[in-house]
């Protein structure tokens, strides 16, 4: 899941000082969630806007705000609103954002920070997961990520700081590749450690990736 939270509201009337007329816009996936996007925080924010003289013509929470073709079709039901608007301010991820953007002719605002990829703990509370390396190499470290996990994103074992299982750089955090020597001992796979991994190929990371499925061959491969 992607994790966000609301911008701090100074920086979103910053956002919005020429403006008078606004759309609200969320989304029903991982913004809601994260009790970032979803319609309370929506109606909340209305409010608050009103409070300090906005308009809010309308708001809505998508299906999802990253699909290109559902945002489109969603926007149609309030394509007055828009085209009366300023500006519109959205609740949804950076990618929901940008979507969005794609598909009017005024400003779209962020309302929210993206943090990172993360898992759901419990209710309010979540924890990265995924750095979206282009090479996971799960499979040999117990399905914990050391690019993720560990504070230097070591591919081959401990720095050799860890102290009472902790992480030297962060504390707080428990140290990866103990967690990983502890799974795979449990697993019966600690052979995999001694696995030298090669130094990632960080041109799969080069920005903006794009993956083409119709362009795919039978091999799964580009």
């Amino acid at each position: 899941m992607i994790i966000s939270q609301n911008k701090p509201f100074e920086e979103i009337t910053e956002y919005l000082k020429d403006c008078e007329k606004i759309v609200l816009i969320g989304c029903a996936q991982c913004a809601t969630a994260c009790k970032s996007g979803g319609e309370e925080e929506l109606i909340a924010m209305k409010k608050r806007l009103e409070e300090i003289g906005k308009q809010v013509l309308a708001f809505i929470v998508p299906e999802t705000s990253c699909n290109y073709l559902l945002i489109r079709r969603d926007l149609k039901k309030i394509k007055d609103e828009i085209n009366e608007a300023d500006a519109i301010l959205s609740f949804a991820c950076g990618d929901g954002t940008q979507t969005i953007a794609k598909q009017v002719k005024i400003p779209v605002y962020p309302g929210n920070d993206t943090l990172f990829v993360g898992e759901v703990e419990r209710v309010g509370q979540y924890s990265e997961a995924c750095r979206t390396c282009g090479e996971c190499v799960l499979g040999l470290t117990g399905g914990i990520c050391p690019v993720t996990r560990c504070a230097k994103s070591l591919l081959n074992g401990p720095c050799g700081g860890a102290k009472d299982g902790k992480c030297e750089v962060n504390p707080e955090n428990d140290c990866a590749w103990i967690l990983i020597y502890k799974r795979l001992k449990e697993l019966g796979q600690v052979e995999n450690l001694i696995q030298i991994q090669q130094p990632k190929d960080y041109s799969k990371t080069t920005y903006p990736r794009n993956l083409n499925l119709r362009e795919k061959d039978g091999g799964g491969r580009q």
